[in-house]
């Protein structure tokens, strides 16, 4: 006898918000305006460290692969997001582990390149002299493939585990994207061994490149403090503040929804910080807290108002 598929649930339904049913119109349009920010802001800084000569070093190529990152990760959630606060509530079966796979992929990705980033600061900042010599173009390549080789690569194996769990309904998910928490809490089957799988892996995920991250801040905070001048420390910590200050807001949310046994009804309000919010702030701390991005911007946009004017 042929083996009987107990996976009987063809699609879910996400409830987002629902809860909030009051506000929807204006979640939407918050969401909407949002999504179209993040994506304007991050493409802006990807044009203008490719169109100018003066960001083209280490340092502002791996901040234009961490704005196509963004766009990426903000586009695997808010454009469904919107579609449920228009009610279109549902999501099938392989389109749900599909969202989830990407999602989980590209927030793996996000902490090692956050974590390559603040290396490439300390070699800048330690060792200033080698530095050219060090951080060639193979190995700046390199450092931004292995993130995502390794993000997409490690929630491969958490994915295969979760989707052979049975469900068999209900199938209603309290969240506005298809997640592991929330799915291991549907399924028929003992979901014990993909609950560990996936908090083992959450802890592997995000811990080590946090405490290479810290590790790394403590060396180059050393350094700057055996500068004696305090515009030398000053200007020699600036090109970490918007990087440290990106790092502090993605992994205070991250840690606290994912390194964590079990999910919380809150979960999904703190997911929206990583998954909407700091994207969309994020090309404004790099562009505000940042006067060679700034005035890269001013220069291409002055550039661009004198060719239309000739």
């Amino acid at each position: 006898m042929a083996q009987i598929n107990k996976t009987v649930v063809e699609e879910f339904i996400l409830l987002a918000f629902a809860d909030l049913h009051w506000i929807q119109i204006v979640i939407f349009l918050f969401l909407l305006l949002t999504y179209i920010t993040c994506i304007m802001g991050n493409l802006a800084i990807i044009i203008v460290v490719k169109l100018e000569p003066s960001l083209r070093n280490p340092m502002y190529f791996f901040i234009s692969v961490f704005s196509v990152l963004e766009i990426m990760l903000v586009s695997v959630t808010v454009p469904k997001l919107l579609a449920i606060l228009t009610g279109h509530n549902t999501i099938s079966f392989i389109d749900c582990f599909t969202q989830m796979y990407v999602f989980n992929s590209l927030g793996t990705t996000e902490c090692y390149l956050l974590a390559v980033m603040v290396f490439d600061r300390h070699l800048a900042i330690n060792k200033p002299l080698h530095y050219p010599t060090i951080m060639t173009n193979t190995l700046c390549v390199g450092l931004a493939i292995f993130p995502w080789i390794f993000g997409f690569a490690v929630i491969l194996i958490q994915t295969i585990i979760t989707a052979q769990l049975e469900f068999c309904g209900p199938n209603i998910i309290d969240h506005y994207f298809c997640d592991f928490a929330p799915l291991q809490s549907l399924a028929c089957s003992d979901a014990t061994f993909s609950i560990i799988f996936a908090t083992f892996g959450a802890a592997v995920n995000v811990l080590p490149p946090f405490l290479i991250i810290i590790g790394f801040y403590i060396c180059i905070i050393i350094t700057v403090s055996k500068i004696k001048s305090k515009d030398g420390k000053q200007k020699t910590f600036s090109t970490c503040t918007s990087h440290l200050t990106v790092t502090s807001l993605f992994y205070g949310t991250v840690m606290i929804v994912y390194v964590k046994p079990d999910a919380s009804y809150y979960d999904k309000y703190l997911s929206f910080m990583f998954t909407a919010f700091t994207p969309t702030i994020n090309p404004f701390i790099y562009t505000l807290r940042n006067r060679d991005v700034k005035n890269a911007l001013w220069n291409l946009l002055n550039r661009a108002i004198r060719s239309k004017i000739l």
